[in-house]
């Protein structure tokens, strides 16, 4: 079974080639993502590993949690699944209200 692994603190340059290669030399590693901007498509930091073994991962976890990469002392740990509701609720702007009035996160119009 596979386990997805966090990393955080992650050189902005850091790319998911570099990335995949460090945690390669533990085990098979299934895929590896670096999160972005959605908008500027600039690292935010962190990003995540999938490896094929559970003990493979573990031992990942274990050796690289606290090491550099890329300049950078990373922290990496089992990732955790998010619930939708644990997250921010989308803001909703300009959208009418029951009453036929516009409204936005800053009042009515």
């Amino acid at each position: 079974m596979s386990k997805r692994i966090y990393v955080g603190n992650l050189n902005y340059a850091t790319k998911e080639d570099s990335l995949s290669g460090r945690f390669a030399q533990y085990g098979e590693v299934v895929s590896a993502v670096v999160i972005k901007d959605r908008f500027t498509q600039q690292s935010k930091g962190f990003g995540f590993i999938e490896m094929a073994d559970d003990a493979a991962a573990d031992k990942a976890i274990a050796e690289l949690n606290g090491k550099e990469i890329d300049g950078r002392r990373v922290r990496v740990n089992v990732a955790e699944d998010k619930q939708r509701s644990e997250r921010r609720p989308r803001r909703d702007f300009n959208r009418e209200d029951r009453a036929g009035r516009f409204r936005s996160s800053e009042g009515e119009y």
